[in-house]
């Protein structure tokens, strides 16, 4: 340990070992995600260095030690189930029957491979056969929050290329759920004295059950309970309805032996299809980031230096192994199902690293013993290495696929449109105006716009206004507009104007700070029902504010002068 902090923390003894070692796990991630951001670089990779950092300075031991680490990881444990809960809520059957092809064949041919590779490799190192399957459905999965944030924020969520790694990745996702389902028959949970066949048949009915229940939840009880609390209008209500489900599905997973995260997945897809996703995405969102974080570096946490210097060569071997190999398969499949040379390689490489779901295999396979110590730090340590290095590589990916094509690769050879279905969240919307409240004023102000060609979405909180208008086909969201990634959802940049149609200074003013803090010059229209309230809205950002009170005076004079 460093000597300088020794007084330091010495003096914070008296204070909760917990809450010490969060002041120090959060302070310490902020200033080196700073310094990554400086460096254009992956946060996930500065919450994994944080955690290797306290880890390995002696603060654990200081503060509580092995008590300590095990809380860190019961709080990360929620992380990992909001983060299967977010994921859950981005699966969409929608989705999938735009891009069903790319899916199955695609998806299948990789999965396959890359398993059938990964467990043979394994079976010939000398792993056991349930370390075999563990490690290969690990290191086959992919991560689909880093590979498709990346892909916008180069700008390319419309590629074919983000096209194919969606598809690879929802396909994904429905083979992790049926393997969530037979992880306690691999890892020999709750019946390690009973048959195979009992094993089997217990799991099944488990599993049977747990369907049935799931299924109630997502059909009748989950969408009831979201109906009724939208009508409260409470936001605080809300949020705790949508994380209470979110761990009531995970308690029956967990009380199942199912798991955890599988009860928290199923609860994300149980409102994937639902008007409330956006609401929920928007709401959970801060939660889910700050547990996320809290899991990255409990993984840091499991690494020892010491150990890991000891098989630092394994460690990069099986990272480099790992990118190049799923990157050159990836790249070879896409190929194949006729995308572009320069497309089918952004695929690859935003698909070549492991994945969140490849983190929690690997740690449940480490608290279970399959493996030993050392190489559950190889293993983890490369799955985490890859991911931190994935944005990098396929920022250099784009242009490397440019100079190879005037270099002649994949001159004249064919391409999958450009223009197919993609997920709402990706959907090209652009110069269009964002109108937020649905009442009177809202509805003459959309049909204007669209009797002069402009789109309209419409952002609104009565859920039973947003069912009518998703059956119209108007693009709508159910969605909060004083929430920051309300705004991120609307596709703000593209947006040629924002109208707030409702008279509630005060939730304009909050959603006027977000707007601004995004875009300086976009056109703002609002509603006052107050004079006082014109120049505070103007000040914070409106462009044109109409008063009420002006209006119906106005219009009374001219009532009052006809009659």
């Amino acid at each position: 340990m460093l000597p300088r902090l020794t007084p330091l923390l010495a003096a914070a003894e008296g204070l909760p070992p917990l809450f010490t070692l969060l002041a120090v796990m959060l302070t310490t991630v902020v200033f080196v995600s700073l310094l990554l951001l400086k460096l254009q670089q992956s946060l996930l990779a500065g919450y994994f260095i944080c955690g290797v950092i306290v880890a390995n300075s002696g603060v654990l031991d200081l503060l509580g030690g092995g008590e300590s680490e095990a809380r860190i990881a019961q709080m990360s444990e929620f992380g990992v189930m909001l983060l299967m809960f977010t994921l859950g809520m981005e699966f969409s059957l929608s989705d999938l029957r735009y891009v069903r092809r790319l899916a199955f064949v695609g998806g299948g041919w990789q999965m396959g491979l890359c398993i059938l590779i990964a467990g043979a490799g394994a079976w010939i190192g000398g792993l056991s056969m349930t370390g075999a399957i563990l490690l290969a459905v690990a290191l086959a999965m992919s991560s689909t929050a880093v590979s498709l944030k990346t892909f916008q924020d180069l700008g390319l969520e419309s590629s074919t290329g983000a096209r194919m790694a969606l598809a690879v990745a929802i396909f994904q996702d429905l083979f992790i759920i049926v393997f969530f389902l037979v992880l306690p028959l691999l890892l020999h949970e709750g019946g390690a004295d009973q048959s195979i066949w009992q094993r089997v048949g217990s799991l099944l009915g488990r599993g049977g059950l747990f369907v049935i229940l799931a299924g109630v939840a997502a059909r009748w009880v989950i969408p009831m309970l979201l109906n009724a609390v939208t009508r409260t209008r409470n936001r605080e209500l809300f949020t705790l309805s949508v994380v209470g489900s979110c761990l009531g599905l995970a308690f029956i997973g967990g009380l199942l032996q199912l798991g955890l995260a599988l009860g928290a997945f199923v609860a994300g897809l149980a409102v994937s299809e639902s008007i409330f996703k956006h609401r929920i995405l928007a709401d959970i969102m801060p939660i889910k980031d700050l547990f996320l974080t809290l899991f990255f570096v409990s993984v840091g946490l499991m690494i020892d230096l010491q150990v890991a210097a000891i098989y630092w060569k394994p460690i990069l071997a099986l990272t480099t192994v790992i990118m190049v190999a799923k990157a050159g398969l990836i790249t070879l499949i896409a190929r194949l199902l006729g995308l572009a040379h320069r497309q089918s390689l952004m695929a690859g490489l935003g698909l070549c690293s492991a994945g969140e779901f490849s983190l929690v295999l690997l740690q449940k396979a480490g608290h279970a013993g399959v493996w030993d110590s050392g190489t559950q730090q190889t293993f983890i340590a490369s799955a985490a290495l890859s991911m931190g290095l994935l944005p990098a590589l396929m920022r250099a990916g784009e242009p490397l696929g440019t100079r190879l094509e005037k270099l002649g690769w994949g001159r004249k050879k064919p391409a999958l449109p450009e223009s197919a279905p993609m997920r709402q969240k990706m959907s090209v919307m652009h110069d269009h105006a964002i109108i937020c409240g649905y009442g009177p004023v809202g509805q003459q102000l959309n049909k204007s716009l669209h009797d002069e060609g402009v789109s309209t979405l419409i952002v609104e909180l009565n859920a039973e206004t947003v069912s009518l208008l998703k059956r119209q086909g108007q693009a709508v969201l159910f969605a909060d507009a004083a929430h920051a990634e309300t705004w991120e959802l609307t596709r703000l940049s593209e947006a040629r104007m924002v109208a707030f149609t409702f008279p509630d200074a005060t939730l304009t003013l909050q959603a006027l700070s977000q707007i601004r803090e995004h875009r300086k010059d976009i056109p703002v229209l609002a509603r006052a029902r107050f004079a006082s309230d014109v120049e505070r809205l103007k000040r914070f950002g409106a462009t044109v504010v109409i008063n009420d009170e002006i209006e119906a005076a106005r219009a009374v004079v001219e009532q009052g002068r006809v009659l």
